[in-house]
């Protein structure tokens, strides 16, 4: 459980919280440099800095006070905290790991991986940072995965599992779960080895939670992980959604440009389609080297 996190608010948004925490008795007035105000509990510590306006939330009941503080109403004629308040950034360092590539028939598998903390995390929201998928522009994929390797204190780790070496791996392994269990625990190992002190990691909530920790403990990494849904709601797994997509997109992009072959994302109708054309120029063995064998799509084709 994460135990700071950062939030940014306008001065009205924080005068209401101030109001709110002014009338709930278990919180005490303190005070910090720089801080506007600073409230405390026995278990969370709130200070508000006016000049980046930023709020800090740290202590063991940091996330109790996002989840039941900050939801409820302020006074009234008071703004309502829960309609401006944006995502919320954990600051505290972790790994965040995401994958691109897994619902497509053409391209390959890429798995990627993102340590934030507090030096970069709010960089990164402030770079717009959010789940690939709500970005449909490949261009702005492109321009933001940039950024992000650019940012400083970030390391990121991306691994690309052709397709070859994808129906290889998935005729060993004959489960797509055990295949992205390998592949997101490869990436973790090799952010540990950059960033030997960060003690977890954070990733998409898998069918089977088991499967992903089985294959990080075979590789004897002491990093706590987590699972969620909607993980890509954090910033360090959001993060890793773009720099895995930018590799899947810049890969089809690149191999349908030298075959001369469109290559469609997903596995609708069309795709099917484009299948068929690229056996008919290329021949069904090269068909291994740019789609996964064993979506249905293969079974349609003649």
């Amino acid at each position: 459980m994460a135990n700071q996190f950062s939030i940014q608010l306008s001065k009205i948004e924080a005068g209401a919280l101030r109001k709110k925490l002014e009338s709930t008795p278990y919180f005490r007035v303190t005070a910090r440099d720089f801080a506007d105000f600073c409230y405390e509990s026995d278990c969370v510590n709130v200070a508000y800095y006016p000049k980046k306006g930023r709020l800090l939330i740290q202590g063991r009941g940091a996330e109790d006070f996002l989840r039941n503080t900050l939801q409820l109403a302020p006074e009234q004629n008071a703004p309502a905290l829960t309609s401006t308040l944006p995502a919320l950034i954990d600051t505290t360092p972790h790994f965040g790991v995401d994958e691109s590539g897994k619902g497509d028939y053409f391209g390959p598998l890429v798995v990627a991986g993102v340590y934030t903390d507090e030096r970069c995390a709010d960089e990164l929201a402030r770079l717009g940072c959010k789940d690939s998928k709500a970005i449909p522009d490949d261009k702005k994929i492109h321009l933001l995965a940039d950024k992000i390797k650019k940012t400083a204190g970030v390391v990121y780790e991306i691994i690309c599992i052709g397709p070859r070496r994808y129906n290889e791996l998935y005729s060993e392994m004959g489960n797509l779960n055990r295949l992205l269990a390998w592949g997101h625990a490869r990436v973790i190992a090799a952010l540990h080895e950059k960033v030997p002190t960060c003690p977890r990691a954070l990733s998409d909530q898998f069918a089977n939670e088991w499967v992903l920790k089985r294959a990080l403990g075979q590789r004897h990494i002491p990093v706590q992980l987590e699972q969620r849904t909607k993980a890509e709601s954090d910033v360090a797994v959001a993060a890793a959604s773009i720099l895995a997509r930018d590799r899947f997109v810049q890969w089809v992009q690149q191999t349908s440009a030298a075959s001369q072959c469109p290559m469609p994302l997903g596995c609708a109708p069309h795709v099917t389609r484009a299948a068929q054309h690229f056996i008919e120029t290329h021949g069904m063995e090269r068909l291994q080297d740019v789609a996964k064998l064993h979506f249905k799509v293969t079974q349609k084709l003649q």
